[in-house]
């Protein structure tokens, strides 16, 4: 399977492009290869669908930063129920293209170029407001994935009128503007020639249908204000400013239409112990100067609990240990970080006299006469070494 092109290079706009820019570049492209003006070309057909998967990240602010940190494989998978949300991919037909992006020409997308096929049909379905909430996770709730459990304050659908916002089932009557169709229809002349385009009905918004009898709990609105519990899975791995996406649960539309989705924000409880760093996790270790000396056996904090670790006689500060696969998991699955444990040696702030005359008769002894030559030899080493 040929792989996927950069999403910024398919649009062709760079990669600090702002929201005007990409949709400015989406809207020549998907007039470029749209399928009635390149009938039977297969070709033009895949450039279409691959300049809307690219808009549809791109213009996302969670989907772009999701993009920009991880590339495709953070548009993969179907994390928190819901999925990632948008296409998924790639598997999406021409339909979905044109609901998604029906307005952006503004007019109705699939008959917005006149001879290009003539119009497509259908009325238009109102979209709830997404609602975006955060929630904050320890260092083991990241590494072993968790699910949650959220009250969301939100619009859902009326009990009383099912949504629709009208009294009854004779509450409603069809559009006169545009006969039902949700959308009415204008001629124009453009430099593509003589062009037929589809807007919104300005009667109906779009609905095909006008409410005679309102609601009288939601007063035609078809929505009240309520709370729903959503339980949401989290995926091990996550990070501070992720955001997943839970498909429809988000607010209720007006007159029964689609869900809005609720986008569930990522933040990190900072840990004691623990600082992480991508999916490696640093600990800065304190042992004494007897230990930096003689070695040892020392306890240092893991996500399970603690683990014991050795300490080579000659240890200087600053040398990094190192404990594999026991950081974090990648939330792409692809493997699992490392501890590094940066040693730092505790020196007394204060002797007493018989401490301070047996530092003095260790000072004599030639091991401790060369200490300083040594640590100016080595420290460049160990600085590379820190860094590694």
């Amino acid at each position: 399977m040929a792989e996927k092109r950069d999403y910024y290079e398919v649009l062709g706009v760079e990669k600090n492009a702002n929201a005007d820019e990409i949709k400015k570049a989406y809207r020549k492209a998907a007039i470029k290869f749209h399928p009635d003006k390149n009938p039977g070309d297969k070709e033009a057909e895949e450039k279409f669908k691959e300049a809307a998967e690219a808009y549809d990240v791109l213009s996302n602010p969670d989907k772009r930063a999701r993009y920009d940190q991880f590339g495709h494989a953070g548009m993969n998978g179907g994390a928190a129920g819901g999925g990632f949300g948008g296409f998924g991919g790639g598997g999406f037909s021409m339909e979905d293209i044109f609901s998604q992006f029906g307005d952006i020409f503004g007019g109705h997308f699939g008959g917005g170029f006149g001879g290009f096929g003539g119009g497509r049909g259908g009325q238009r379905v109102n979209r709830g407001s997404d609602i975006r909430v955060k929630v904050r996770l320890t260092l083991a709730e990241i590494a072993n994935g968790t699910t949650k459990k959220l009250k969301i304050n939100k619009n859902i659908a009326c009990t009383k009128c099912g949504g629709s916002g009208a009294e009854g089932a004779n509450g409603f009557s069809t559009c006169a503007t545009c006969g039902g169709s949700g959308y009415v229809t204008r001629v124009e002349n453009t430099f593509f020639g003589r062009m037929q385009t589809q807007g919104v009905c300005p009667t109906c918004g779009g609905e095909g249908k006008v409410i005679n009898t309102p609601c009288s709990e939601c007063h035609g609105e078809g929505t009240v204000r309520g709370s729903e519990v959503v339980e949401i899975k989290i995926p091990a791995g996550v990070g501070e400013g992720m955001a997943l996406t839970v498909a429809g649960k988000g607010n209720s539309a007006r007159h029964g239409g689609v869900n809005g989705d609720l986008l569930v924000v990522i933040e990190e409880e900072r840990d004691p112990q623990l600082v992480r760093d991508g999916d490696d996790l640093i600990h800065n270790l304190n042992i004494t100067v007897t230990t930096a000396l003689l070695g040892g056996e020392v306890e240092v904090p893991t996500i399970e609990g603690k683990a014991k670790i050795k300490i080579a006689s000659g240890t200087h500060a600053g040398k990094v240990l190192r404990l594999r696969g026991k950081g974090l998991p990648s939330v792409n699955g692809y493997g699992r970080g490392d501890i590094l444990v940066v040693v730092d040696i505790t020196i007394p702030a204060s002797l007493s006299k018989e401490e301070r005359k047996l530092v003095e008769k260790l000072s004599e002894q030639p091991s401790f006469k060369q200490a300083a030559k040594v640590e100016d030899q080595n420290i460049f080493e160990r600085m590379k070494n820190f860094f590694r």
